[in-house]
C-alpha cells in the first residue's frame, strides 16, 4: 500500500486502483442498503427505480429539469440526482430509497468528488466551469474557469494529486490540481473529437478516454499529460466501466448498439458484445457481484441488462425518455469519486 499525496485519502495500492471493488466487497456503510437500479430519464424529468432481481421497474419518481447523472456521495450515504438545466440537485437516501428536497446548484451537468472528500466537483458544462463545492451543504468553495465548452467526465490520478476532465464540445482534455483548484495543463484532440468518459488503468499508466465522434479510445500519461495513441473500439464511443477483477474495461458504442470488452493485459479489444436490434447503449456500472452489466439506452427508452460471462442480454427494461447516467448501487469500494459510480 502507498500514502496518498493528499491529507484525507485513504491509502492505495499502486499496483491496483481497484483492488477494493472486488465482488461483493460492500462498505459497512452500504452493506445492508437496498440493492436498486437508479435510472435518470433526462428528458422525462424523472428518476425510473428497477429491482436487479426482477429486472421490474418498482417505481419512477419525478426530479428536477433534465436529469443527467446518479451520482453516490464520496462517504457513500447519498445519492445526488444532477437536475442540469433544473438547477438543482436532489438527493437520495439510498438505505430508505427516499428522495429529498433539491439543493440549489447552477448547472449540474455532472459530480466527482475530491479522493479526500473534502469537495464535491460540478461539471458545470453550460457555465464553462468546474466549481469546488461542500460535500454536503453544496456551498460554493472555489469556481475554476476552463478554456474549453462541454466539460463533463473526469478521473483522478493514483495519487489523489490532480485530474483529468475531459470537453465534449471542443473538443479538449484538461488537467487540474485537485487541491490547488488551478489548471494544469491542456491537450486539444484532432479537430472534430467529442472526449466522454475517462478512466485510468488499474496500474496507473495510462488514462483512456472514449471520444464520440472518432469512435474509439484515446491514451495518454498522466504525469507528463501526453498522448500516446488511439485504439478503435465502435461508432460512438462513450463509458467505460471496469471489471470486477480489474482485468477488463466495458466500453459502450453508442452508435453501433455494442459493447467492447478492453483488455488492460494486452492494451487491445478482446472482443466485442451486440446487443439485439437498435440499442444506444450510453451510461451505467457494473453489479456488485460483477456478473452484469447495467446500460442506459439513451435513445430507445430503456436499459439492458447484460451478462459479463459471454455478453448476453439478459433483460431489455422501459423506462422513460432519454435515459442517462445510470447509477448501480451499492457497489464495491471505500468511497465514491463521483459520476456513475467510481470507486476506490
Amino acid at each position: 500500500m502507498r500514502a496518498a499525496a493528499i491529507s484525507g485519502m485513504p491509502e492505495y495500492d499502486p499496483k491496483d486502483l481497484y483492488a477494493y471493488d472486488r465482488p461483493n466487497e460492500l462498505s459497512p456503510v452500504v452493506r445492508d442498503f437496498p440493492s436498486l437500479i437508479y435510472v435518470p430519464n433526462s428528458e422525462s424529468n424523472t428518476v425510473t427505480v428497477i429491482d436487479p432481481k426482477t429486472y421490474k421497474v418498482i417505481h419512477t419518481v419525478p426530479v428536477g429539469e433534465q436529469p443527467q447523472h446518479v451520482v453516490p456521495s464520496w462517504d457513500l450515504k447519498t445519492l445526488w440526482v444532477n437536475n442540469d438545466v433544473g438547477n438543482s440537485l436532489t438527493p437520495i437516501n439510498p438505505a430508505t430509497g427516499q428522495f429529498g428536497a433539491p439543493v440549489a446548484v447552477h448547472d449540474p451537468y455532472n459530480l466527482y468528488f475530491t479522493p479526500d472528500g473534502k469537495s464535491a466537483v460540478v461539471m458545470a458544462e453550460q457555465d464553462k466551469e468546474i466549481v469546488f463545492r461542500d460535500p454536503h451543504t453544496m456551498a460554493v468553495q472555489q469556481t475554476l474557469k476552463v478554456p474549453c465548452e462541454g466539460v463533463n467526465h473526469a478521473d483522478f490520478s493514483p495519487d489523489g494529486s490532480y485530474f483529468i476532465a475531459s470537453c465534449e464540445f471542443s473538443g479538449t482534455l484538461l488537467k487540474v490540481d485537485t487541491t490547488k483548484h488551478t489548471l494544469l495543463g491542456v491537450i486539444n484532440l484532432k479537430t472534430g473529437s467529442m472526449p466522454q468518459d475517462v478512466k485510468i488503468a488499474p496500474d496507473g499508466s495510462t488514462w483512456y478516454v472514449a471520444d464520440m465522434a472518432t469512435n474509439g479510445l484515446w491514451t495518454l500519461t498522466g504525469d507528463d499529460f501526453k498522448l500516446t495513441g488511439f485504439i478503435p473500439t465502435g461508432l460512438g464511443a462513450h463509458g467505460l466501466y471496469v471489471s470486477r477483477d480489474s482485468q477488463y474495461m466495458y466500453v459502450t458504442n453508442r452508435g453501433e448498439g455494442t459493447i467492447s470488452v478492453f483488455d488492460f493485459a494486452t492494451n487491445s479489444v478482446k472482443t466485442k458484445w451486440k446487443i439485439p436490434g437498435k440499442a444506444s447503449p450510453d451510461m451505467g456500472g457494473v453489479s456488485s457481484d460483477g456478473k452484469v452489466l447495467w446500460i442506459s439506452g439513451r435513445y430507445d427508452s430503456e436499459v439492458y441488462a447484460i451478462s459479463t460471462d459471454d455478453g448476453h442480454l439478459i433483460a431489455r427494461i422501459p423506462v422513460g425518455s432519454g435515459p442517462h447516467g445510470l447509477c448501480v448501487y451499492p457497489q464495491p469500494g471505500r468511497y465514491s469519486l463521483g459520476h456513475t459510480g467510481v470507486f476506490r
